[in-house]
């Protein structure tokens, strides 16, 4: 039986993966759950897959954690609590939301497991240094995110041959809208996805094509892609999770309705496939399948996105605190929808990009970027 640890297990990708572990109860064992704060949701799931662990990455949000645990469960809490479950079970799963992400990731990876890796962050921020410890006998990565996993499915059919990656793009709920009808977009019209049910951060990222774009880094850096040979065309029916075309002309694509368990059930049972279909597509009663070309004028976070993956170094970094503190100040009613990318743009030219070689570079280039960041939506918060 494949052991499991399941980080930020709390949010959208961590309950729909406690849905795929309680579907397959003779494959996976639990043995431990974490997440930063959200200790009822932890007490449930500690009553519905038994782990022997959980982890609560705020001690002062634990302290009434315990009672409400079954017997013999250990709780182990303060902000080195989630990494500490990332090195004991077969497979790691990682879906904690944004840059803190990283210590889980950097822990599984060091210590030989299969990644399960749903925060896209952690490698694009940290790319350089995670591609070390990458090297350590035992570890690998699988990806959770469905375009990633739609790629990482079609390369099995053959790697030395490819000619470019096709990430599709639902295209979010502005896809149609030019940039003079985004002027006054409401938050309640930025969380409205047309096709996915996610986290309020990605789903704005998704708005914005901010998610694309730290997809096509995320590509670079799983499958050492040139950016040249990463394309993005929007296909607002999220059937299609993307394509890989070889040298030939032949395209693999993979399809199915739009369910994350599917990438989730793949990463936890590979190299083998789950028994239980998720996302299964009726073809009598799916109809049309369209794609276009995204609109790079609109949504100009795609553009910053390939600008920062080619410059390298820290400028991912940058590029992902800065719109971490946006998309967050956005949330907050503190800047609007339309100047997230100039908060980024802002950074980026400000901060040129060094050497990504350790952690604390990286650490030190997130810090230097919030903050920058942080001044950027204060002047715009004041002049508004």
């Amino acid at each position: 039986m494949t052991t499991v640890a399941l980080v930020g297990s709390t949010g959208s990708i961590g309950t729909q993966a406690e849905d795929v572990l309680l579907a397959h109860p003779d494959r996976f064992e639990v043995v431990a759950i974490g997440s930063r704060r959200s200790t009822a949701v932890l007490a449930r799931q500690a009553v519905s897959l038994r782990p022997k662990i959980v982890a609560v990455a705020d001690a002062e949000a634990a302290s009434g954690l315990a009672p409400l645990l079954p017997p013999g469960t250990e709780l182990r809490a303060g902000p080195d609590a989630l990494a500490s479950i990332a090195t004991d079970a077969d497979v790691v799963v990682n879906g904690v939301v944004g840059f803190a992400g990283l210590p889980v990731t950097l822990a599984a990876l060091v210590a030989g497991r299969r990644l399960a890796l749903a925060n896209k962050e952690s490698l694009i921020a940290a790319g350089p240094v995670v591609q070390k410890v990458r090297a350590t006998p035992g570890a690998e990565i699988v990806p959770v995110d469905s375009e990633h996993c739609a790629v990482h499915q079609c390369l099995r059919a053959g790697r030395g041959e490819v000619r470019r990656l096709l990430l599709t793009a639902s295209g979010g709920p502005f896809r149609t809208r030019a940039a003079a009808d985004l002027a006054s977009v409401t938050i309640d019209e930025a969380l409205a996805h047309p096709t996915w049910a996610m986290g309020p951060k990605i789903t704005v990222d998704s708005s914005t094509l901010m998610n694309k774009g730290l997809e096509v880094i995320e590509a670079h850096e799983l499958f050492g892609t040139p950016y040249d040979a990463i394309e993005v065309v929007v296909h607002p029916q999220s059937v299609v999770h993307s394509m890989v075309e070889f040298t030939d002309g032949s395209t693999m694509a993979q399809l199915s309705m739009p369910d994350m368990r599917l990438p989730i059930a793949y990463a936890l049972s590979y190299p083998d496939r789950s028994p239980v279909a998720f996302g299964a597509i009726d073809w009598a009663s799916l109809g049309r399948l369209d794609f276009a070309p995204p609109d790079p004028g609109t949504f100009r976070c795609l553009a910053l996105a390939y600008e920062a993956g080619r410059l390298g170094g820290t400028s991912p970094a940058v590029l992902n605190a800065a719109n971490e503190v946006a998309v967050d100040a956005f949330l907050n009613r503190r800047l609007r929808w339309a100047d997230i990318p100039a908060v980024i743009e802002d950074c980026l030219g400000a901060l040129p990009g060094t050497k990504a070689d350790t952690v604390d570079v990286v650490l030190e280039a997130d810090r230097t970027a919030r903050a920058r960041a942080l001044g950027a939506v204060e002047r715009r918060s004041t002049a508004a």
